[in-house]
């Protein structure tokens, strides 16, 4: 497939999104890709395909997908992770999107948007999630995360644009649903407090 630059564009922002949730797993995903020949990846992301970034990355995904599974463990993760998902986005955007070898300034920073909104609607509901007691929903959607991520990255190459429209909307129902329990939750809490005079 060749690639040009509108269909470089979806995929640095499907690879910026999917490290929002995931950095580590998406980082190894997209080296065994390359590394096996499944992908032809960008000059700047072949660094992906070295073994000793699958090893490294393969084993923090190891340590990340269980404790992502531990009520409030996950919500103390995701706030450490902050500081390497939003720079792994930043970089996975740019070093797709440069032609030249040289990470963009503007790239960098679309990446790093949109790194940081998964992040937070990841962290957003995950948080909401953990103020039920039992741990089923809290599997469930880690769970969902590490779906999301192994199929994002098996899909954003072969289909980007679709790929590109799946993540949108994912965002934008994400972000609604976020916006209506909180609502729901502390909304409902502001109407039953008592007025005071």
């Amino acid at each position: 497939m060749t690639l040009d630059s509108p269909i470089i564009f979806a995929i640095g922002i499907v690879l910026a999104w999917l490290a929002g949730i995931r950095a580590y797993l998406t980082v190894f995903g997209v080296g065994i890709a390359g590394y096996f020949g499944w992908l032809d990846l960008p000059n700047q992301l072949e660094v992906a395909a070295s073994p000793w970034v699958i090893g490294i990355s393969g084993i923090l995904a190891g340590v990340e997908f269980f404790a992502d599974k531990i009520p409030g463990v996950d919500s103390v993760w995701d706030l450490f992770q902050t500081l390497l998902r939003v720079p792994a986005g930043a970089f996975l955007a740019a070093a797709t999107m440069s032609e030249t070898g040289d990470l963009g300034a503007g790239a960098l920073a679309a990446g790093a948007g949109v790194a940081l909104t998964s992040h937070l609607m990841k962290t957003g509901t995950r948080a909401l999630l953990n103020t039920s007691p039992e741990p089923v929903t809290n599997w469930t959607a880690s769970i969902g995360e590490d779906l999301a991520v192994t199929g994002g990255i098996a899909m954003v190459f072969a289909y980007p644009w679709l790929t590109f429209g799946i993540v949108s909307v994912l965002t934008i129902l994400g972000g609604l649903l976020i916006w209506f329990v909180w609502r729901k939750l502390f909304g409902s809490r502001k109407k039953s407090a008592p007025v005071t005079y």
